[in-house]
């Protein structure tokens, strides 16, 4: 059988997402999600794009038709609040035995089940079954969290409307817009630090980074949520979220690009930003231990 690990709520929010050109969704590879639960449950409620695994009269799982489990890049299971991979009765780890004969990829167990996930992210469940392609290439993708429940990024299109859902309270705003991108009603209880700067090798960032980070820790240590935002999402935000990792945790620009990528794969900051982060490296914690010659920043 194949590795069978747990997946936390976060993992799984930034899972679903994910883009590119367009939601990651719609890539017909990418995610297999599936919904353990009995039958009633599911369809009372459920996840976004879950399908549901059903189960024969001798109590086997079996998936719907056309689905083809073995070129799927990632495999979800989750029931109702399978909490622990010790538990030797649940819906979840049935499931996954019992699919683990045919997926050689490890097979990743939802922590908490359906109930903890819907709530933390109600506005993530939905009693919808089927998703046509052009629904999937247009679903509303909400920003990453980075930190759960305190630090989140994104691009400015995601930001929009989806702040409320996310109790965000203060904004990192890396673009050359302005506070106008945020609606009124939205700026009488945020935050906002606009930092106008073009995605550009010889923008400075570096001389922001100090203001950036004691911002965002400012509001975090008052239990706000934070949301570091840039037009596409790609170089600036990345570039001040690597700074804060490593003013926060102290780690070096290597151990905080690793703690990154997994949260957005796609994430580049610019050659320039690269190298002020080297800097802010040394100015932090002291000594400078990044070769940008060498992976993964090559």
């Amino acid at each position: 059988m194949t590795e069978v690990v747990l997946c936390e709520p976060a993992e799984l929010y930034n899972l679903l997402n994910q883009t590119r050109s367009v939601p990651r969704l719609a890539e017909t590879n990418y995610l297999c999600l599936i919904d353990a639960q009995e039958t009633r449950d599911f369809l009372t409620g459920h996840i976004i794009t879950a399908k549901h695994v059903k189960t024969a009269g001798d109590g086997t799982f079996y998936l719907p038709d056309a689905m083809e489990l073995d070129t799927m890049q990632n495999l979800v299971i989750y029931d109702a609040n399978t909490s622990s991979l010790e538990e030797e009765n649940g819906r979840a780890i049935d499931c996954a035995r019992e699919l683990g004969k045919s997926y050689y990829r490890p097979i990743h167990i939802l922590a908490g089940g359906y109930r903890l996930f819907s709530a933390i992210y109600p506005f993530l469940r939905t009693e919808k079954t089927l998703y046509t392609i052009w629904e999937l290439e247009n679903l509303k993708l909400y920003p990453l969290e980075i930190l759960p429940g305190q630090l989140y990024m994104g691009d400015l299109k995601q930001s929009q409307g989806s702040l409320w859902n996310l109790k965000i309270r203060a904004i990192v705003s890396i673009s050359l817009s302005t506070q106008s991108d945020f609606s009124e009603s939205e700026k009488e209880i945020r935050a906002i630090l606009d930092i106008p700067l073009a995605d550009k090798a010889e923008s400075d960032l570096l001389s922001n980074f100090k203001t950036i980070c004691n911002f965002i820790s400012s509001h975090i240590d008052e239990g706000s949520r934070v949301l570091v935002v840039s037009k596409e999402g790609t170089s600036r935000c990345s570039a001040v979220v690597l700074a804060f990792l490593i003013h926060h945790f102290r780690y070096t620009l290597e151990e905080a690009w690793s703690y990154l990528v997994k949260r957005k794969p796609t994430m580049r900051p610019n050659t320039g930003f690269l190298q002020q982060l080297c800097e802010w490296e040394v100015l932090t914690i002291g000594k400078k231990d990044t070769n940008l010659l060498k992976p993964p920043f090559l």
